[in-house]
């Protein structure tokens, strides 16, 4: 069975938010996503995404870790 490794997003009152530009992919390793999120932060920031949450097969590794200065 494989790892999945997925971003939750949160609103500034810590409230999961969905939409569009919200990638939901799962990545295959905690390298990947961090590599991912690295690369995309501004943009989730600007999509309205103020805290992140990274997940491994559903259950919290960490977070929430706000995007200010990310």
């Amino acid at each position: 069975m494989s790892e999945a490794w997925t971003w939750t997003y949160l609103d500034e009152a810590e409230q999961e938010i969905s939409g569009e530009s919200l990638v939901t992919t799962a990545f295959p390793s905690q390298t990947d996503a961090e590599t991912w999120f690295g690369e995309e932060w501004r943009e989730l920031a600007e999509a309205g995404v103020h805290a992140v949450v990274l997940k491994r097969d559903g259950e919290t590794v960490y977070g929430p870790m706000k995007l200010e200065g990310a």
